[in-house]
This record gives C-alpha cells, sequence and structure tokens, in this order.
C-alpha cells in the first residue's frame, strides 16, 4: 500500500470522523501472516474547501485506514454475521456479498454468515421472509449475476423490530447494503442498539448507482453503469447521423446528481447536450435549451441529447407523491422535451427525425465489470476486517486512493452533487460544446 498521505497523529481525530468501537479488541487475530493496520494510522482529508468547511477541524482532518487489525473484539468461533441489500439495484451487490461471506468463513471462521431477504422488510415477522444461510459454496457463482441474490426492498421497518430481530437470531455484526435511505437507518438502528446497552455491530457498504453519497469518492456500481450508458449513447449517435437533422435522446439514471450523464458524455465526446439537475435550464427563449438545439441542428446536422431523471424539475409540476423511500417522484422530463421539441421543429419549419432510448433497468440489473468487481471485493473485505474489529457506526469507502473508515454520520450529512462551478462541469461543458449554442446569434 502507497504511504503517501498517510500520517499517525499525536491528537485524537476530530469528533466528526472518529470511529465508533463496540470495546477494546483483546483476541488475536487468525489470520496469518501480513501487514495489519493500526487505528492510529489515517490519511489527511484533502479535499477543496466547499467540502472542507463541512468537518469541524477541516484543515487538518484525517480518516481512519481501513484493513485487517492484530487484535480483533469478536471472537470468530461464537460469531455470527449479517447481511441485508436495500433500495435499488446497482452493479456489484453480488460481488461484496461474495467478498463478505468468503472472506468471513476463509480467514476469520465465523461461526455463521447469513443473509436477510429482501431488504429491511426480512426484519420483520409479519412479512415471513425466512434467513438464508450464506456459505462459500452457495455464493460461488454469484459475482457473475447482476441484482442481489437476497432481493431487496424500499422503505423503513421499526428500528425496534430490527434489533429484536438481530438478538433473537443472536447475530453480532450487521452488514448494511445501500444508498442514503440505508445508512440513515443504519444510523437510527446504532442508536436503538446502545439504547439498549448490547454488542451489535453495524457496517455500511454505500451503494448508489448515481454516485451521491455524501464523501464517498465513488460509489460501486458506478463505472459498470458508465459503461453500459455509454452504449446506448453511442447507439443514439449512430441514429442521429444517419438522418437529416437526426436527434438522439438519452434518458440515465440520476435523481438529484448527474454523475452518470456528465461521466458518460465525457467518454464519448459525442453528446452535444448534458442536461443534469443541478443545473437548470430554460426550455424557450434566445436562451433556451430549443434554441440551442436547433442551433446545432442548422451547423452539424444531428445532435446527440443526454438528460438525467432528475433534470429539469422545476419546468414541470411536483407530483405531491412519494415512492417508499420516501423520494419525491419524478416528473417526466423527457417526455416534456419530446412534445417541446416537436413543436419547436415544427414551427420552425425543420423536418427532424428523433430517436428516444431509455436504458435505466439495463444499465443497474448487469453484472458489474472488471473495475467494479476489484473495488466491490475490496469494500466487502474491509467490511468483515472492520466488523471484526469491533467496529460500528460506520462505512467501508475510498479517499485518496486509500480503503478508510467513514463514520455514518458523515455521509448521512448530505447529498454529493456536481459543482457547477468545477473543473470537472466545466470539462463536460467543453467536451459537448453546448455552452456555445446557448449564446445568440450575432
Amino acid at each position: 500500500m502507497s504511504q503517501e498521505n498517510i500520517c499517525v497523529p499525536d491528537h485524537s481525530p476530530p469528533s466528526d470522523t472518529a470511529i465508533e468501537t463496540l470495546g477494546r479488541a483483546k483476541i488475536e487475530t487468525p489470520l496469518g501472516a501480513g501487514r495489519y493496520i493500526s487505528d492510529g494510522e489515517r490519511i489527511l482529508v484533502y479535499v477543496n474547501m466547499a467540502v472542507r468547511s463541512e468537518l469541524k477541524d477541516g484543515r487538518n482532518a484525517t480518516l481512519e485506514l481501513a484493513g485487517p487489525r492484530d487484535r480483533i473484539y469478536f471472537d470468530p468461533a461464537k460469531t455470527k454475521a449479517a447481511v441485508v441489500t436495500c433500495g435499488g439495484l446497482c452493479p456489484g451487490i453480488n460481488d461484496v456479498i461474495r467478498s463478505m461471506v468468503l472472506e468471513a468463513h476463509h480467514n476469520y471462521d465465523i461461526a455463521g454468515f447469513y443473509g436477510v431477504r429482501y431488504g429491511l422488510e426480512g426484519f420483520n415477522p409479519d412479512h415471513g421472509h425466512e434467513l438464508m444461510e450464506l456459505t462459500p459454496d452457495n455464493v460461488t457463482h454469484i459475482h457473475e449475476f447482476g441484482g442481489t441474490i437476497l432481493g431487496s426492498s424500499r422503505g423503513p421497518q421499526p428500528m425496534e423490530v430490527i434489533v429484536d430481530f438481530l438478538e433473537r437470531h443472536n447475530i453480532g455484526v450487521l452488514f448494511m447494503i445501500g444508498g442514503d435511505g440505508t445508512m440513515h437507518a443504519a444510523s437510527a438502528l446504532v442508536e436503538e442498539i446502545k439504547r439498549r446497552n448490547i454488542k451489535i455491530g453495524v457496517i455500511g457498504v454505500p451503494k448508489t448507482i448515481d454516485n451521491d453519497i455524501n464523501f464517498v469518492a465513488n460509489t460501486f456500481g458506478f463505472d459498470t453503469a458508465v459503461e453500459k450508458a455509454t452504449v446506448a449513447i453511442r447507439c443514439a449517435h449512430t441514429e442521429a447521423l444517419g438522418v437529416p437533422n437526426g436527434i438522439g435522446l438519452v434518458k440515465v439514471m440520476g435523481r438529484q446528481a448527474g454523475f452518470i450523464a456528465a461521466q458518460s458524455a465525457l467518454a464519448l465526446r459525442d453528446v452535444d447536450f448534458v442536461l443534469v439537475p443541478e443545473d437548470e435550464f430554460e426550455i424557450s427563449g434566445p436562451h433556451g435549451f430549443l434554441t440551442a438545439l436547433h442551433r446545432r441542428l442548422k451547423k452539424r446536422g444531428h445532435a446527440v441529447v443526454v438528460v438525467a431523471e432528475g433534470a429539469g424539475q422545476h419546468l414541470l409540476p411536483e407530483s405531491g407523491e412519494t415512492d417508499p423511500s420516501g423520494n419525491i417522484k419524478l416528473g417526466d422530463i423527457t417526455g416534456l422535451l419530446r412534445k417541446e421539441i416537436d413543436q419547436y421543429m415544427q414551427k420552425a419549419g425543420l423536418d427532424y427525425t428523433l430517436k428516444y432510448i431509455d436504458p435505466s433497468y439495463m444499465v443497474r440489473s448487469v453484472p458489474a465489470n472488471s473495475n467494479d468487481g476489484i473495488y466491490c471485493g475490496f469494500l466487502g473485505q474491509n467490511a468483515v476486517h472492520a466488523a471484526m474489529a469491533g467496529k460500528t457506526a460506520m462505512v467501508v469507502s475510498k479517499w485518496n486512493g486509500h480503503y478508510v473508515h467513514m463514520p455514518l454520520g458523515l455521509v448521512t450529512r448530505g447529498r454529493k452533487r456536481i459543482d457547477t462551478c468545477s473543473n470537472y462541469w466545466r470539462s463536460v461543458l467543453e467536451s459537448t460544446g453546448q455552452h456555445v449554442y446557448y449564446q445568440p446569434d450575432e
């Protein structure tokens, strides 16, 4: 492991980056020879000032390095662990589960590892979902498939019911794989466990295809999602080139953050407009999208537009409805765009052909690619190392090239979004050239 930016501070870590433990780790690890990480080994949080300002001691903040410890808290022979997957599907969930199970069984030889079926519903006996035993034999090939072997669901369950379940089944460690809502549920679960004064560790693995979890550089599955989204965009580009004034319109996932749309555009450099939730736009008028699209067609004869699903919501009436996770149901931005484009082009007397592609569920349901598979493997291993060392109320993530422990309170503090004043967004604008077409004709 590279030692760059690693430090051993002489002072206690800032309170908002400190990791909670269940107690002193006294048991010698059963792991073989290798380098062990001490809790004093940390990396500097070298970030821009906007992010640094979110930390109490941002200028000197550090994060605890992930990895195996030479002393552990749980006795493997007496320890049972469980994992639950919540929310929408994402490439790599099965990879993380498999990595956890193999690490826990082969290297720690724990007493048992179990999967909770269908998200938080699985903890509630009213739903009748049976606990699933996970062994190296039955997880051997699951990484070859998309989705999650355990199933998933959205929506909360009473914390008291979940803790009752863990106590009833003598579970010492719970791994929670999910997005922002799941991490908030994990925080609430930790509080209920503390209230009962029992020793159960809760370790999160952040999962969201949108890549919008706070203080997480990249969530697993994002790389695969971008790779699959580019396939759809290539098809849209080919369709647009094949006819006079062809328009390829592609919708990708991204409720509150447009990272998939932006990253896909950078990957291909064939996209002319990227519409994301972070950058509001007008439909009509001299500075509106329709005028810019018209200019593009007159100049080049074709256009490719990539739209994040949460873009342009200010142009649509609020539904007033929420999904089981509490998310506001989005308006149909691509439906609005198709309607407005048709009306505008007819009025302008311009013949055009529009091909609309929505690859959303294909993007999120596929197996992880090689990069995500490797990433998921490390996340699963390091989650088990952290759990066995008695860590709790934390997530495993990657920061500045190192695997680290982050407090749940840090990742649930807000949502990560594209900074439209950043070099990253400027690169998107330069690769698309869309800022040029928004300028009025001289």
